[in-house]
């Protein structure tokens, strides 16, 4: 069977058919899709999808959109709709249904019932159908053919009521001014959203740095006990008050002693710690913003204080935290 085509030149015009029948979409498009953008934007309720088959994959497709993007949809499957499912729809919300006959027998029995709800904005391939007559708002979503050879499953029309309906949510989040702040919000699972959200604080807030804290005066043992105790890499050394006076990190040590010879361990903390440290960074500081600082730099650093905004030591803050926590 592969010996009696070329599968590549198929395949390849399976995508042709499908990509011409997105740029008539494109080219198609009319007031309508204005004027369901702002049905869309004026929802104070919720946006409900609906569709069978085919298109029903592309209406729940519609209605993960939208919610991912800060309006909140949610998909109605037509059947369950008949049977208890059609308290979904409240009063304040609008439906966008999709199909491409515009004739299926489970959307148009539950037709009656949801314009008694909320208006209708229909994805439909045949502006004469049922489901157009009973919509508010009618978006061409017609195709001159299918993909299959047998022009019978569904393949070019579901792509176009897929990208008619991201058209709908990328304009309406672009009428509402969405920022990747907002966005992120709703994916904080995701590399993004992490970026965009996780703070410094949401990354140290569990960790006790109680025990790699000393006094300035601390002699040079006692620095090595806390810096094995509190296994960060680093010593905060901390004024009466709690505020930072520097830090000590392993190559400080290494430094006091290559230094300072045979009388190393005479040295108290205040004596070789940094007192400048290159990095420092605040509990409300974005978690990425603190990395890039930290890795960014000609002489990178591996571990950072955090202080609040009156010098008070919060803890550190180690690239190894910042990596783990997916950023």
């Amino acid at each position: 069977m592969l010996q009696d085509f070329d599968v590549l030149t198929f395949g390849a015009d399976v995508l042709t058919v499908e990509a011409q029948a997105l740029e008539r979409a494109a080219h198609a498009l009319t007031g309508a899709f204005r004027d369901a953008i702002r049905l869309m934007n004026e929802c104070k309720g919720r946006v409900i999808t609906t569709g069978v088959g085919k298109s029903g994959i592309a209406a729940r497709k519609l209605a993960a959109t939208l919610t991912s993007t800060g309006c909140p949809a949610v998909f109605l499957h037509p059947a369950e709709a008949m049977h208890g499912d059609l308290g979904i729809v409240q009063q304040g919300d609008i439906v966008i249904a999709m199909s491409h006959s515009g004739e299926s027998t489970e959307l148009n029995d539950l037709l009656p019932y949801l314009t008694q709800r909320a208006p209708i904005i229909a994805l439909v391939g045949n502006p004469h159908s049922t489901l157009a007559q009973r919509a508010q708002v009618v978006i061409d979503a017609s195709v001159e053919r299918e993909a299959c050879p047998l022009l019978l499953a569904p393949t070019a029309s579901v792509v176009v009521a897929i990208a008619l309906g991201d058209a709908l949510a990328m304009t309406l989040q672009k009428v509402r001014g969405r920022t990747a702040e907002d966005y992120a919000v709703n994916h904080p699972g995701g590399r993004l959203g992490r970026r965009l959200i996780l703070r410094v604080i949401d990354i140290i807030e569990s960790q006790d740095y109680s025990k790699a804290t000393v006094a300035p005066d601390a002699s040079f043992t006692d620095v090595v006990f806390a810096l094995t105790a509190g296994h960060f890499g680093a010593v905060a050394v901390l004024n009466a008050n709690g505020a930072l006076a520097g830090i000590i990190a392993e190559a400080d040590m290494r430094r006091a002693l290559v230094e300072g010879l045979t009388n190393g361990f005479a040295q108290r903390a205040a004596d070789f710690m940094n007192a400048s440290p290159a990095v420092t960074t605040k509990p409300q500081e974005l978690a990425y913003d603190a990395l890039q600082r930290m890795t960014e730099r000609e002489r990178p650093v591996s571990v950072a204080p955090v202080l609040d905004d009156e010098s008070q030591f919060r803890g550190f803050i180690r690239v190894h935290d910042l990596v783990r926590a997916g950023l």
